[in-house]
């Protein structure tokens, strides 16, 4: 646990640049609207919603570790309207920093020519920076409320060298960080999202981690929709870094209680929990290995062992997919034929649960790509491939905006 100098530390730096965006946004909001008539109503609103944030900030901050287990809802509501109020107003403030800068700009430009021409208090600036935030405050709204139900099923053929033909055509569901802590209840829309896997008709389920925030017990509510799922060839999970109970307000002796349970509810639910091994799959008279191994990131914990995983598993000899949580691992260990793996599978990233994508125009950001060399998606070295699944649930933002939940069917195919 931090020291509470470094919390306090670390609170007063937060609420200073909060406080510096909410006058930044001020001024915007002021120079647009002073001389409308309903300016006062405007301001009051403002005044609420500063309170509004405020509010879900420092409880956020100090009420959490308590207020997630007594009053789930209420803590969920006052996350989700942080952010709905925060980012728009983020936005904002970096509209009035240009605002002042041309301001500025000119003032320095009547100087030199010594004009007396009066600077507009407002330009085509003020006026973008207020329609931009008024988009991304819906936006948002819109990504708490049904974007983050808005389940998308991506599929895709991944083509490998030697693919015995009896693989080929193999279906391959992939679902990955599941955050059920963040799921007040069991929400319908999430529930028939795991229903309809079972329509995808998968030979094989893997699960890439991180099926709870912060504490086994957010997932026993869970149990029976993620054992009603159905493949040919069984159900196989692996370890993400919140499955490990590393960030919540635990001791030692809470925080082992915790992984042992989450490894037996992985059990009731139907998957075999892979720490650090192998299993043998075979298909149509053919076989591949499947490789699981614990957490393994760049600056995270790194229990995985992918040598362990490896020993006595024949993945030299026959096509290997390998299950590990976060792609860093892949970078570090199995990229440019550091390991004999084909295909990885890994999560972890969320994209950010934000961004956008728009394949036919070659469109492809989030704020991820400032953290992950490979954030979403299918990428290929080689002829070895690594699918980020951009995430079944939400986790902090309890929202997605332009980065739907996903599913993922992938199809083993010959290359």
């Amino acid at each position: 646990m931090p020291s509470i100098g470094r919390m306090i530390f670390m609170f007063a730096f937060v609420a200073t640049l909060l406080s510096a965006i909410e006058w930044l946004a001020y001024r915007l909001l002021k120079r647009q609207s002073s001389e409308s008539p309903s300016w006062v109503l405007i301001k009051r609103s403002w005044i609420f919603l500063i309170g509004v944030i405020w509010i879900a900030f420092v409880i956020n901050g100090f009420m959490w570790p308590t207020w997630r287990v007594t009053h789930p809802r209420l803590l969920s509501v006052l996350s989700v309207s942080f952010f709905v109020v925060f980012v728009p107003k983020l936005m904002m403030a970096g509209f009035e920093v240009l605002e002042v800068i041309r301001g500025g700009a000119a003032w320095g430009v009547n100087q030199l020519i010594q004009s007396s021409r009066p600077i507009s208090r407002k330009s085509f600036l003020t006026q973008a920076g207020m329609g931009l935030s008024g988009a991304t405050f819906l936006s948002f709204l819109y990504g708490v409320t049904w974007g983050k139900y808005a389940f998308r099923t991506e599929r895709i053929s991944i083509p490998i060298e030697k693919l015995p033909s009896g693989l080929s055509g193999m279906k391959i569901v992939q679902i990955s960080d599941a955050h059920l802590g963040s799921f007040t209840d069991t929400p319908k829309p999430v529930l028939d999202a795991l229903e309809g896997i079972n329509k995808l008709d998968p030979d094989l389920i893997l699960f890439t981690g991180d099926l709870v925030n912060t504490h086994a017990d957010e997932a026993e509510a869970w149990i029976p929709a993620f054992k009603s799922l159905k493949s040919r060839l069984g159900k196989f999970s692996i370890m993400g870094n919140h499955d490990y109970a590393d960030y919540g307000p635990f001791e030692d002796w809470e925080r082992e209680e915790s992984r042992a349970k989450l490894k037996e509810i992985h059990t009731e639910m139907g998957f075999k929990l892979m720490l650090n091994e192998h299993e043998r799959i075979e298909y149509n008279g053919a076989a591949l290995v499947l490789l699981g191994v614990e957490n393994w990131g760049s600056g995270f914990r790194k229990n995985g062992d992918l040598i362990k995983a490896m020993e006595g598993s024949g993945c030299q000899e026959m096509p290997t997919i390998l299950m590990t949580h976060d792609p860093t691992h892949w970078e570090e260990k199995v990229m440019d034929g550091k390991a004999p793996v084909e295909l990885t599978l890994s999560g972890h990233t969320h994209g950010m649960q934000f961004g956008i994508e728009i394949p036919w125009l070659g469109v492809k950001w989030s704020p991820s790509k400032w953290r992950y060399n490979r954030w979403a998606g299918l990428y290929k070295e080689g002829e070895q491939y690594l699918h980020v699944n951009r995430g079944f649930g939400v986790l902090g933002f309890h929202g997605r905006v332009g980065m739907p939940p996903e599913i993922t069917v992938l199809e083993l195919v010959q290359a």
